[in-house]
């Protein structure tokens, strides 16, 4: 038997650190080639790390959130042979000093734990709120009947911890029903049941006794990059934000009827590639704000093509998906390359180069997407367009009150390059082409 250490590959593109965001394998696991053993964040997108050799895990060389060097030991392999490394070299290094049951009570209670240098932030983003209960997050953590050894870790798959990790529950206290005490999503309900079952009875007084819990989650991964850039964009950005409604009765009654005619040929359209077309003939008059500011050197460059930077919600956050050259593309065109960016991004499968490159963004919640918004601007860019909710109102027509759909459109611009005027008329332009949605196909 030899030993085979992995060393932190070189991502490229002259990046010097990566950050660690997940493993994907615990100490004793036996793995096998091209086996993804752990994801690592670039500036940009999460990279996975396969294995190239078969094994069993000895030691891990990092902690979730750590920085780790390219070049720098990631992961220590037991493989048939000799291995990479020579029992002299591997003794001497410093990952030979932890044991590995050590390593692997280390590596559960960074995941169970979230004990990590990262910075303290808010315990979950609003979607995630909705799915957790209250007493899960607020309440103090009760430990079952029988609970582990002190330092014993909890058998459990990455799902399960992230999974727990979103409802603010320690691994620790939870009870496995698994092979070899496990911890499965059902021991997951079990213990959240369990945790609600004194208010949920209707005890007298239990829904309004103080809580005193606290749980702190660590900003790492995609959450940290999503961080960083939003404070470097409003500190370096003075953003203004102008918001508009626009009356979509008519292009809403468009895309049904294109839907109704050429669904099942060509796919559903949502409103997200009509307002694409829109924003694309409204910048063929205002090219400085399909632009990107290099504030350092003073140079805004202004772009032909429009690359439309779409927001998308995944699990881990919100990340910018990149329609590259949406004027090039008719509507379902630019709906099918939407949907597979975003199916891409939800998969954590997006490429760096469908994350970079926006020269304008497009934002929207949908339904949940609110009266109004004020939008941050995807810095280096100068403006972003965020679509609110569509509702039904009544409205002065023509003399007559008339229920109508509208929706507002809240935007941001960067104030340095681009002035309110110009703005006001670019969205006001974008309004137009919606309320008369046959001028969106004249050339």
């Amino acid at each position: 038997m030899g030993i085979h250490i992995i060393k932190m590959p070189d991502i490229g593109e002259g990046i010097a650190e990566v950050e660690l965001v997940a493993w994907h394998v615990q100490v004793g696991d036996t793995i096998k080639e091209d086996q993804n053993l752990a994801d690592v964040m670039t500036d940009k997108a999460a990279v996975e790390i396969p294995s190239p050799v078969a094994g069993k895990v000895l030691a891990l060389g990092g902690k979730l959130g750590e920085m780790m060097a390219v070049g720098s030991e990631l992961i220590r392999i037991e493989v048939e042979g000799e291995g990479n490394i020579s029992a002299e070299a591997a003794a001497a290094s410093p990952a030979a000093a932890v044991a590995p049951e050590k390593a692997a009570a280390s590596a559960a209670a960074v995941e169970t734990k979230a004990a990590t240098p990262a910075p303290v932030a808010a315990p979950t983003t609003p979607t995630q709120t909705t799915k957790t209960a209250p007493a899960s997050t607020t309440s103090t953590v009760r430990a079952p009947a029988a609970p582990r050894s002190f330092g014993e870790a909890p058998l459990a798959s990455p799902a399960v911890r992230r999974r727990a990790w979103d409802l603010g529950i320690e691994l620790q206290f939870v009870n496995g029903s698994g092979p070899q005490g496990r911890i499965l999503h059902e021991d997951l309900d079990t213990y959240i049941q369990g945790q609600q079952g004194p208010a949920s009875a209707g005890a007298s007084g239990a829904q309004y006794a103080p809580r005193t819990g606290a749980q702190a989650v660590p900003v790492i991964g995609l959450r940290r990059k999503i961080a960083e850039k939003m404070q470097e964009s409003k500190r370096r950005i003075p953003h203004f934000t102008y918001v508009e409604e626009v009356d979509v009765t008519e292009v809403e009654a468009l895309r049904v009827k294109l839907n109704t005619q050429y669904g099942k040929e060509r796919g559903k359209l949502t409103m997200i590639p009509l307002i694409a077309r829109a924003m694309v003939v409204a910048l063929r008059d205002f090219p400085q704000i399909n632009a990107r500011f290099d504030d350092d050197a003073g140079v805004v460059t202004r772009y032909d093509g429009v690359h439309l930077g779409i927001a998308a919600q995944t699990d881990n956050g919100l990340v910018v998906a990149v329609l590259r050259h949406a004027e090039s593309r008719d509507l379902w065109g630019n709906a099918a390359e939407v949907s597979r960016l975003a199916d891409a991004a939800r998969a954590g499968k997006a490429t760096r180069d469908e994350l970079s490159g926006s020269t304008i963004t497009l934002s929207s919640l949908g339904p949940l997407g609110g009266i109004v918004s004020t939008p941050v601007i995807n810095y280096p860019e100068v403006g972003i367009v965020a679509v609110n909710r569509m509702v039904e109102k009544p409205v002065v027509l023509n003399g007559q009150i008339v229920v109508r759909k509208t929706m507002n459109l809240s935007s941001s611009f960067d104030h340095r390059v681009v002035d309110g005027m110009d703005a006001a008329r670019f969205i006001q332009a974008v309004r137009s082409l919606l309320e008369t949605p046959a001028t969106l196909f004249i050339d």
